[in-house]
C-alpha cells in the first residue's frame, strides 16, 4: 500500500542539510527526513502525555500503591 505524500517547505540548518545530502542518496532523502520526524514526533507526544498524566495515580485513590513492589512480590509468592 502506497503512502500518500504531500510536499512541505521548511528551513533546516545548513550543516544538517549538507550532511543529509552528503550521506543519503537523493532519492532517499525525503524518506530519511520523514522517518526522523516521525520518531521525534512520537517522542514529543510521549513526553507530553507523561507530563499531563503525572500525579494521576495518587495515594488517596490508589492506596495499594503505598506497598512496595518487593512486599507485593513476597506476598504473592507466599514468602512474606
Amino acid at each position: 500500500m502506497k503512502t500518500l505524500t504531500k510536499q512541505a517547505n521548511f528551513l533546516l540548518p545548513k550543516e544538517i542539510l549538507d550532511d543529509l545530502k552528503k550521506n543519503v542518496p537523493r532519492m532517499q532523502q525525503s524518506k530519511v527526513v520523514a522517518e526522523a520526524l516521525k520518531k521525534e514526533l512520537k517522542r514529543i507526544k510521549l513526553s507530553r502525555n507523561l507530563q499531563e498524566s503525572f500525579g494521576a495515580w495518587n495515594k488517596e485513590d490508589h492506596p495499594e500503591l503505598a506497598v512496595g513492589n518487593r512486599q507485593k512480590a513476597r506476598k504473592r509468592n507466599g514468602s512474606g
